[in-house]
């Protein structure tokens, strides 16, 4: 198991110095990844080039480039570009999105989302390959069938012909998708003691292909809190977990608040919901079970984080991303630091 950096997307409390210098950090210590993420704000392969300039080692992530923003060739183009001008460090993590985002931000209808991933991946596949992309699909046909296009290959040649691809996944059959067509998995409110249940899908996945979970990376994002206080650290993380389980979607679609039922937490989960849409964002916080942040998170002392790591390794983890709940970069930096020393106390290390 390989240790990642979750960086999340830039905010109005965050600076993109303070980013980079937690990825240069990342770096120095010898973490493998580190993931940006985009929703309706920063874009996440501007980042990873602004970052992937400024590191030496450290492979640079796309935890998600959102299917409904780009057309699959213009995912192709920006991963291949972003593999080249990095010397072959980028991974491409890609999802869907919700409802609300696609077809709020970007104007695209959510339906059916499993079949334009399967069909984007494959497009994505092709051209990065160099391959002519020529596909006839249910929700992609290029080139158009009644007009002068057609079928290209990509203009340059890109350090690697595959390029490894993630998906972001919550429900069982976007779990068995990932397994089928994707290298990895960017998973979410991922506990360790859970693991049997969300894997069993993907294995279904890459039974099809007839590949095992072997060469397949399990990459959760884990909130880190360093610090003796348990209690105090979960009430850091409270508002994150009560945004996607009370606030990502309606409350008819919201993938995260299933996740929350599935795990057990059906009462809560609704009265999360409930607070959250009615503008109550603390008081749905503090409805987040104990246990639930406790399933989800790394919180406590060094020797607490390594035991966790142990925990995260044995449930088939691959890629442990940790996203540091601090309030400085100074505090940032020390939870880096922590947590490596913790990674090499643990004796999980390939």
């Amino acid at each position: 198991m390989r240790l990642g950096l979750s960086l999340g997307y830039q905010t109005s409390w965050t600076t993109p110095a303070d980013h980079l210098a937690m990825a240069q950090e990342a770096d120095r210590l010898g973490y493998s990844v580190v993931w940006a993420a985009e929703a309706y704000g920063s874009d996440s392969p501007t980042m990873l080039a602004w970052i992937a300039g400024q590191t030496q080692s450290i492979d640079v992530g796309a935890a998600v480039m959102q299917i409904p923003a780009r057309s699959p060739a213009m995912t192709a183009m920006t991963a291949a570009t972003i593999d080249t001008l990095s010397g072959g460090r980028f991974r491409l993590g890609l999802g869907v999105s919700g409802p609300q985002v696609s077809e709020g931000w970007h104007g695209v209808r959510f339906g059916k989302p499993l079949g334009r991933t399967r069909e984007y991946v494959d497009i994505v596949k092709l051209a990065i390959a160099r391959k002519p992309v020529a596909y006839d699909g249910e929700h992609y046909t290029l080139p158009l069938p009644d007009g002068p296009g057609k079928a290209l290959r990509l203009g340059f040649h890109p350090p690697r012909e595959q390029i490894p691809i993630y998906l972001a996944a919550v429900g069982p059959k976007n779990l068995e998708l990932a397994g089928e067509i994707a290298d990895g998995w960017l998973a979410i409110f991922f506990a360790p003691d859970a693991a049997g249940e969300y894997l069993q899908h993907v294995e279904r996945g890459r039974s099809k292909s007839g590949a095992g979970l072997t060469g397949f990376d399990v990459a959760p994002t884990v909130p880190v809190v360093v610090g003796d206080d348990i209690a105090a650290g979960a009430d850091q993380i409270r508002p994150y977990a009560a945004l996607y389980v009370g606030g990502m979607g309606s409350r008819e679609q919201n993938f995260y608040n299933q996740l929350a039922v599935r795990m057990g937490y059906a009462d809560a989960a609704k009265e999360v919901q409930d607070l959250y849409l009615d503008r109550k964002p603390r008081d749905a916080a503090a409805a987040i079970p104990q246990d639930f942040i406790t399933r989800t998170s790394m919180i406590g002392p060094r020797a607490r984080i390594t035991e966790r790591i142990r925990e995260y390794a044995a449930a088939g983890v691959g890629t442990l991303s940790i996203s540091p709940y601090v309030g400085d970069l100074e505090s940032g930096i020390a939870t880096l630091r922590t947590v490596a020393e913790a990674y090499e106390a643990s004796g999980v290390a390939e």
